[in-house]
């Protein structure tokens, strides 16, 4: 059984038990047969066993002027930019877990690294693969498979027009993790080199130098800020398994949606103090002139006044 098909088995032993609960007992045929359902699908999941997932697999290639086609590549400019690419995968990964200190060791190193397991054919790159110990649940993704995921989906935001996917992309990102993506990219700009990263289903790939440096541009400090603030805020509730929350200002009707931290911990005490005014700290991204995002960085002092 390969992991999709494990997951789809999760969820729809959930949906099902969903329903069971939902259906009254007088409906006795439908829930007979959703119960019947559910007792085979807990076979085939018991059957399953505790199965283990492939690692995360990644692909990353260059072309430009330090790369001769698909034979060599200038070895200081590949190992600074394999590099900053894995320095960047390892910090998102590890804010995963912990807030991120401004300077110091990357927490959790060992545990978030990649390993280069081949060239890759064609254009000439690396062939990356994450290093982990033990075993990882199907139903489980590694903070390595979500950090590569996240670092494809920044570089996508960074080409395109629209600054609310690129806000939306970085909002979740720790600031010095996003930081590590700069460096990333200006290496690629200060060697007139462009990537692509191939990951699952997705491919990202710069077309030329000069987009390169407009990423650069659009993922600089001056048009992309993070600021963490302290606000007096309404929860109107929250989605726990979603990590999203609604809020207002005090004094203001609109309704504003924020992300929370995969750090923050019992996001069902959100919902316990609804309507409540409350001090909250807040990571603030805006790209350009564009609408702020919000992310939660911790749960409030529900018993203190705001």
């Amino acid at each position: 059984m390969n992991r999709s098909e494990y997951l789809h088995l999760l969820g729809e032993r959930v949906a099902l038990q969903r329903m069971i609960a939902s259906t009254p007992a007088e409906e006795a045929l439908d829930r007979l047969s959703m119960e019947t359902r559910l007792a085979v699908v807990n076979e085939q999941i018991d059957r399953a066993g505790v199965a283990e997932r492939e690692p995360a697999r990644a692909r990353l290639t260059f072309r430009g002027r330090p790369v001769i086609g698909s034979y060599g590549i200038f070895a200081d400019f590949g190992m600074k930019a394999v590099n900053s690419f894995t320095e960047a995968v390892t910090a998102i990964a590890a804010s995963l877990t912990a807030p991120l200190a401004a300077m110091g060791p990357i927490p959790n190193r060992e545990q978030n690294q990649l390993l280069i397991t081949d060239t890759a054919i064609g254009s000439f790159g690396f062939e990356l693969e994450e290093c982990r110990s033990g075993r990882l649940p199907l139903a489980e993704q590694s903070a390595v498979e979500l950090a590569l995921e996240r670092t494809r989906s920044l570089l996508q935001g960074t080409i395109e027009a629209n600054d609310e996917l690129l806000a939306d992309s970085a909002a979740e990102l720790d600031r010095r993790a996003l930081d590590r993506v700069r460096d990333f990219i200006k290496t690629l700009a200060d060697n007139d080199a462009v990537c692509a990263l191939s990951f699952g289903d997705q491919i990202f790939r710069f077309n030329d130098v000069s987009q390169v440096r407009r990423s650069f541009e659009r993922i600089s400090q001056e048009n992309l800020t993070e600021e963490d603030v302290t606000l007096d805020v309404q929860f109107l509730g929250a989605l726990p398994h979603r990590r999203t929350f609604e809020f207002r200002l005090p004094g203001n009707d609109e309704v504003l949606f924020g992300k929370i931290s995969p750090v923050v911990e019992h996001l069902d005490a959100i919902n316990d103090h609804r309507h409540q005014t409350v001090r909250a700290r807040l990571m603030v991204t805006r790209v350009g002139s564009g609408r702020p995002r919000y992310l939660l960085l911790t749960l409030p002092e529900w018993n203190q006044p705001a």
